[in-house]
């Protein structure tokens, strides 16, 4: 599933500016605010489960979120107000146009996820409690950029309008817990927030580079490929869920620590250990109160040994292999929430190899892309890493 063309077309995200009618700071594109909506979209799905006893199905948590981020992608930044009375009037005509859209412009996309994306969009029954948090999650990360953007654009036309429909929005979806939570402005809502800084981190930041992402959409886009990745590999929905949010959540320190690059890493013997020592206080002293307790193991194992295939048994993280994890802790509801590390590894390196080749061909390069560039594509060539051919997929840049 993971092809050139389906991961340009992920990367298009990057290029699609939002509020671009608004006077405005920089991180805000398509591709951020996706990314954050999927951060929000843990915390109000936990606080579900935790306080409203709610039986979540987290593959179609998931999935929603990757049916809706491509939906968008494919029509672009509609002003919020037109997007709805077209999807009110026309929903079922765009959504065809959408779906013949995605199959013209990634031909090689998979059916049965088609088939998918089409009930989700299509079938009013198809998992409304999730479909709910996930509309939550949207309208919560628009009103984080709106907050933003707002002071900057007072006595602006409409703007007032606009305030008031996102708050009506929010209000509409305040029976979930999570909602209820985030508007008592608390460590929740404080968690939110440190977490959207990762949108203001810019990649490569010492090279120029187009088109720019931030380590908020770099994250997005490596679980969306181990998303692929893991159901490529037949892995179980508790596989498929941990190295979704895995990928989430794997840079998740860089909020604090900011983006290091691997050659500042690896340039003196002990320094990659020490950063990350550093890291794990970092998080252990300024994220973790931000999150109920019972959260913190999770939020633990997706941030330390991310790039480990591991699994829990237990109570206790075991570092494992990647064949293992096929042949024996394959299996849902047996508790062993298997990371598929390496995959993860192959994902986040296919992702930075995609920053730079993307910049590159559209003409703006340096030596630090080009080295990189140039090193990821030989240590990956002719390799299968973690059960996925990755050395085939470079084969089509």
């Amino acid at each position: 599933m993971l092809t050139k063309n389906f991961i340009e077309f992920l990367y298009e995200a990057a290029h699609i500016q939002r509020w671009n009618d608004h006077i405005r700071p920089g991180g805000f594109t398509e591709l951020d605010k996706q990314a954050h909506k999927m951060m929000i979209l843990y915390v109000l799905a936990r606080h579900e489960e935790d306080d409203h006893g709610a039986k979540l199905n987290w593959r179609v948590l998931i999935e929603g979120g990757i049916f809706e981020f491509l939906h968008r992608n494919v029509l672009t930044d509609i002003k919020p107000p037109v997007f709805h009375e077209l999807m009110r009037v026309h929903g079922d005509k765009l959504n065809k146009w959408v779906f013949d859209e995605l199959k013209r412009r990634i031909p090689d996309i998979d059916a049965g996820f088609m088939q998918k994306m089409g009930q989700y969009f299509g079938d009013v029954s198809y998992y409304p409690r999730e479909k709910k948090l996930l509309r939550a999650a949207h309208y919560l990360a628009t009103q984080w950029e709106f907050e933003k953007i707002y002071h900057f654009n007072q006595g602006i036309y409409g703007i007032e309008e606009t305030k008031q429909a996102i708050e009506s929005e929010v209000e509409d979806h305040f029976d979930l817990a999570g909602v209820q939570k985030l508007a008592l402005k608390g460590k929740s809502s404080k968690f939110i927030d440190l977490v959207g800084q990762l949108r203001f981190q810019k990649r490569w930041a010492q090279s120029p580079r187009v088109p720019e992402t931030s380590v908020m959409g770099h994250v997005l886009l490596v679980a969306i490929m181990a998303y692929f990745c893991a159901v490529q590999l037949k892995a179980s929905d508790e596989r498929i869920v941990g190295d979704f949010l895995c990928g989430l959540f794997h840079d998740l320190p860089e909020v604090l620590t900011r983006d290091i690059i691997s050659p500042v890493k690896r340039s003196v013997e002990g320094l990659d250990e020490l950063i990350k020592k550093i890291e794990e206080r970092q998080i252990a002293e300024k994220i973790l109160p931000l999150l109920p307790y019972s959260w913190h193991k999770d939020i633990i194992y997706y941030t330390q040994n991310e790039f480990a295939d591991k699994v829990i048994i237990d109570g206790r993280e075991v570092i494992t292999t990647a064949e293992k994890i096929n042949q024996e802790y394959n299996e849902d509801g047996c508790g062993y929430h298997p990371i598929d590390g390496s995959m993860l590894k192959g994902c986040d390196n296919l992702a930075a190899f995609v920053e730079a080749w993307l910049s590159r061909r559209y003409g703006i390069t340096s030596k630090h892309l080009e080295e990189a560039e140039q090193a990821i594509r030989e240590q990956y060539a002719g390799r299968i890493v973690g059960g996925i051919d990755f050395g085939s997929i470079y084969q089509e840049f």
